[in-house]
């Protein structure tokens, strides 16, 4: 029973006051996969077509531009893309092939490898973030949604566990 004069003793508060009908969470979540893979293919018909890279691919020389010294190793790479060593390796081949990152040995333990962000990685870096910034203003353009959208949305895809990695901010070319 609760108390008009304590809110709080109430220990069951209805944290949505709408009345409404609840959404049904499976399609919640199949709509955001579907939002998702809207959004990666508009991402990479962009930086394929101007670059010659894909959205993960992008993703990865992002990871390895944040980090001290333009670099990783291999395994934490791997932890913060959320993919095995094995799939690292995968994604890093193609992008030492053109010279976008080098494999460095550490320098106390051979066993250690890292991933490092070359010169070149480095510039062209700089080019794809301008063509991610433009994709992601077109897609997002504020016509179609408003600064409190954007506000909202960020919000809810931090919930979901969409977090930048460790709040790291996204170079300016």
């Amino acid at each position: 029973m609760t108390s008009p004069t304590n809110p709080s003793a109430n220990p069951d508060p209805d944290p949505d006051p709408d009345p409404g009908p609840r959404p049904d969470p499976l399609d919640t979540a199949l709509r955001l996969v579907r939002a998702q893979t809207a959004l990666v293919k508009r991402f990479d018909a962009s930086l394929s077509g101007l670059h010659g890279v894909s959205l993960s691919d992008f993703t990865l020389l992002l990871h390895l531009a944040q980090a001290p010294g333009g670099r990783m190793r291999r395994v934490d790479l791997a932890e913060a893309l959320g993919l095995t060593a094995s799939g690292v390796t995968r994604g890093l081949a193609p992008l030492e092939r053109i010279g976008l990152v080098a494999r460095e040995a550490a320098a106390r333990d051979a066993r250690v490898a890292y991933a490092a962000l070359t010169p070149t990685g480095r510039e062209r870096l700089a080019e794809m973030l301008h063509t991610a910034r433009q994709v992601a203003a077109d897609h997002f353009a504020p016509g179609q949604w408003s600064s409190e959208d954007l506000t909202q949305l960020s919000a809810l895809l931090t919930r979901l566990g969409g977090t930048a990695p460790e709040h790291r901010h996204i170079p300016r070319p």
